[in-house]
């Protein structure tokens, strides 16, 4: 019997495609990558795992990566600044390579000749999959069900699971598609493919409603060293604890929520809600601290490369040469990053209200109106001159 290796969420589509790929001849080896979606309210791996051998699979892997996805994935795109049309901070995107890395890997030790997902043909995460295992093992055979089976919308799959009695969680009512990591959780479909209706409160998981939230703020100081955020309050944490921390935190107070019309890489739009408090709490220290530290030339190229970086991601081109070199840039950048910035966290918002570093380009003397003030502003007038000389006619 064929053996397939199957990158299995727990979700509608991988539960359905486990038992379609055995009604297809495969024997099917299921692999769940835990990278922090079992946290709190989130999904119960073991419940992941009875659900994978009940709809049929021979064998089910479940490895614990959170640590291996927050220091080699998470926070590469931090120093960055990766975040996808300015609202995206990659909490998916950056955990596909990852999860095809190691379904290759178990291809390998299984010799399975073939990995399948249970991505869309209209998604993106088929490309990050299958680009990035065909960037590692170019042989491997590579079988998409719901770009292949008979069904044609999630009530015909949910109807489908019912008939073979596999445990689901979705519901016609509440047919949300939902993609959770330590770093962030993706929402679409159902009532949210309607542009014109607000996102429903019971589409989000881990962040309360600005309007349900208390009149007084939050404070928080995050210390980084080298664009690696270290403390929260002077307090240390290894970074998953740090994220998880904030996760919390921010959650509390509504921060990291986003609504987006987003560009697909296949070419159509499509409307995404996102949760990534911790995400959207550290994007904005670090992103504050740099423009303390980097000199103007410095901190308007990396605004190009944080572009093209948050591209590579999405595209699913992480293992590139590209990304590769783009890795040696950001961290030439980051050496002067250190020092620490309070924000203040309020009814959803996010804010930088301190900033201080040992490595400050900020010189008061210079930039004050008051007494203090050594700029000698006569110099102004040649530099105009010098500036504006190539624009005379």
């Amino acid at each position: 019997m064929k053996k397939v290796v199957l990158a299995y969420s727990g979700g509608l589509d991988t539960s359905c495609a486990v038992r379609w790929l055995k009604e297809q001849g495969y024997d099917v080896v299921c692999f769940v990558a835990d990278l922090g979606q079992g946290l709190g309210e989130g999904e119960d791996l073991e419940a992941i795992e009875s659900r994978a051998l009940a709809a049929g699979a021979s064998k089910v892997y479940i490895k614990d990566l959170q640590d291996e996805f927050v220091e080699d994935f998470v926070l590469p795109a931090l120093k960055a600044n990766a975040v996808y049309e300015g609202k995206y901070l990659l909490a998916t995107a950056l955990g596909r390579p990852l999860i095809a890395k190691y379904l290759v890997e178990i291809a390998h030790k299984e010799k399975a000749s073939s990995v399948a997902h249970g991505c869309t043909g209209k998604g993106n995460d088929q490309v990050r999959f299958e680009v990035t295992a065909g960037i590692l093992d170019p042989r491997l055979e590579i079988i998409a069900p719901v770009r292949e089976w008979e069904f044609k919308s999630r009530e015909e799959e949910i109807e489908y699971a019912h008939m073979y009695n596999i445990p689901i969680d979705v519901t016609k009512k509440k047919p949300y598609s939902i993609d959770r990591n330590i770093w962030g959780i993706s929402i679409e479909a159902g009532v949210l493919e309607n542009l014109e209706q607000e996102p429903p409160e019971d589409a989000y998981l881990i962040t309360k409603s600005p309007t349900q939230i208390s009149t007084y703020p939050k404070y928080i100081e995050i210390y980084f060293e080298k664009g690696v955020p270290k403390k929260i309050d002077g307090r240390t944490y290894k970074l998953k604890k740090l994220i998880e921390h904030l996760n919390e935190t921010g959650g509390l107070y509504g921060v990291g929520r986003s609504d987006m019309v987003e560009n697909r890489l296949v070419g159509i739009k499509s409307r995404e809600i996102y949760e990534a408090p911790a995400a959207a709490i550290l994007h904005t220290a670090h992103k504050e601290l740099e423009c303390l530290v980097l000199d103007r030339e410095l901190a308007h190229f990396k605004e190009i490369i944080s572009l093209k970086y948050s591209e590579l991601v999405y595209y699913g081109l992480w293992y590139s040469p590209l990304k590769q070199a783009l890795d040696g840039f950001v961290n030439a950048t980051q050496k002067h990053v250190t020092g620490s910035i309070k924000l203040k966290l309020f009814k959803g918002n996010c804010t930088a209200v301190s900033r201080k570093s040992p490595n400050s380009l900020y010189k008061k003397e210079l930039s004050t109106y008051g007494k203090e003030d050594k700029f000698d502003q006569k110099l102004a007038e040649g530099f105009i001159k010098l500036w504006g000389m190539p624009y005379k006619k």
